[in-house]
């Protein structure tokens, strides 16, 4: 079993900053593609950024070079950094891990850009 729990959402003005961390327990996490995913009122959910284990990064055009996710092994947390935020990045942002056949989700938080 793998719990994750996000932190880090909030109200931001656009052009702000924001820093979501997703901490997971369990044992699987080394071997887990990491994802962030968001979903905004009355859209789909939508894949945000993605992390595997060999390091190398995807995103959503949407968020391409604003957005950086990074992952820690030794602690088990995959981070997503969001610069020049713009009111269309808010939405309820989920962390998920996939391994295997089982894909496992946060809660969320919620990111609010408004002025």
């Amino acid at each position: 079993q793998v719990q994750l729990v996000e932190s880090g959402g909030g109200l931001v003005q656009p052009g702000g900053s924001l820093r979501l961390s997703c901490a997971a327990s369990g044992t699987i996490f080394s071997a887990a593609v990491m994802n962030w995913y968001r979903q905004a009122p009355g859209k789909q959910r939508e894949l945000v950024a993605a992390i595997p284990p060999s390091g190398n990064t995807k995103y959503a055009d949407s968020v391409k070079g604003r957005f950086t996710i990074s992952r820690d092994n030794t602690k088990s947390t995959v981070v997503l950094q969001m610069n020049s935020l713009k009111p269309e990045d808010t939405a309820v942002y989920f962390c998920n891990a996939k391994y295997a056949i089982y894909s496992y989700w946060g809660r969320g938080t919620q990111v609010t850009v408004s002025s």
